[in-house]
């Protein structure tokens, strides 16, 4: 649920749908701009630097796109895990997508309402303090 609290800043409370956050969000924001290898020697060298500087980056995306995909295998495991043996749910609150607040929330509908809630208390002005480390 995206909401809005009294001076404007966007806060969403939600599901966490895994036992886990993800870590590399917002990781591709600090790769460099590689320019292109060029026509002389020393623009080719200068290329090859900036490539060779560029990998460490370049494995912060490969490791990213298989957490994605591993976040896709075991979803509906997750999901199916949950709704068989009534595991329960854990709340969060964000502030834009920065993890700020979780909580435990009981099953399915004990979570429902508790989003709501949280969010009613957001909208007043009440924020739940930061217990998740930015």
């Amino acid at each position: 649920m995206k909401i809005s609290d009294r001076s404007g800043q966007t806060w969403r409370v939600s599901r966490r749908w895994v036992p886990w956050r993800r870590r590399l969000k917002g990781f591709t924001d600090a790769m460099p701009d590689l320019p292109g290898l060029g026509d002389d020697p020393i623009s080719a060298v200068f290329g090859i630097i900036m490539l060779i500087l560029a990998i460490p980056f370049l494995l912060l995306v490969l490791a990213g796109g298989l957490e994605f995909v591993l976040l896709f295998v075991v979803l509906p495991f997750g999901i199916l895990g949950r709704v068989l043996f009534g595991q329960h749910w854990t709340i969060e609150v964000r502030q834009g997508w920065r993890p700020w607040w979780e909580a435990p929330a009981g099953n399915w509908r004990e979570s429902a309402l508790r989003i709501h809630d949280v969010a009613a208390e957001i909208e007043r002005g009440t924020v739940p303090p930061q217990t998740i480390p930015t």
